[in-house]
């Protein structure tokens, strides 16, 4: 069932969300909302982030291939200081 409810937008833009309305669409205190344009109307509507379920392994290997090419880096940056350095 849908609503319609008036609400006063006060000083700096502020709009309190009355609790039956956030309770209706799971918006908690403290918690982000999306607010989208859309034909002139504005559509506030709760963050919710999607979960992925990712094997621990591969997240491990992708750390570990991302810290040899950061000491790699590292590495051509010295080089090219200490040659800097002699000329």
């Amino acid at each position: 069932m849908d609503s319609v409810v008036v609400l006063r937008v006060r000083k700096k833009g502020i709009l309190i969300l009355p609790k039956r309305i956030r309770e209706r669409v799971g918006i908690e205190e403290n918690s982000d909302v999306i607010v989208e344009i859309k034909d002139g109307s504005l559509i506030i509507r709760p963050l919710r982030p999607k979960v992925v379920k990712i094997d621990p392994k591969i997240v491990e290997e992708l750390l570990r291939e991302e810290y040899v090419l950061e000491g790699q880096k590292y590495e051509e940056i010295a080089r090219g200081l200490k040659n800097s350095a002699r000329h």
